[in-house]
């Protein structure tokens, strides 16, 4: 069996947002020569996620007055983790987006659903922050 690991690393000039990060996801299959298999990709921060979805703006829109109306940013003072920091909505936003996605390979592909694409969300942006890539198959 064979391993491939990457570390993708991102840096977002807003507090949030969502990247396609799909096209990177398979540059990182082609790369590891795998066709049989499965990939995990999961964000190595606990203020950012990663998850699989439709790639439509007006999605992304929903997504963010979703996650504000359950996890407002402000007021900071509203949440008890918001001493030395001001993240606390992120945390509690990357805990209901997700961690990491698993994708079957099949014969050297990404064996998604319909519309089905890979996307980094990032809930407390402005600074560097990776994900891992890790595939393991023949």
């Amino acid at each position: 069996m064979k391993s491939y690991r990457k570390e993708l690393w991102f840096n977002t000039s807003t507090r949030r947002a969502f990247i396609n990060i799909t096209p990177k996801i398979e540059e990182c299959l082609k790369e590891s020569g795998i066709k049989e298999g499965l990939l995990l990709c999961n964000a190595m921060h606990i203020t950012s996620s990663v998850f699989i979805n439709d790639d439509e703006s007006g999605l992304h829109r929903d997504f963010e007055r979703f996650l504000e109306k359950l996890a407002p940013e402000k007021p900071y003072d509203q949440y008890d983790h918001n001493g030395f920091e001001d993240n606390a909505d992120a945390h509690l936003k990357r805990t209901i987006m997700g961690r990491e996605v698993v994708v079957a390979v099949t014969n050297g592909k990404l064996d998604f659903g319909p519309w089905e694409q890979i996307f980094y969300g990032e809930f407390d942006g402005k600074r560097k922050k990776r994900v891992l890539v890790k595939i393991i198959g023949e």
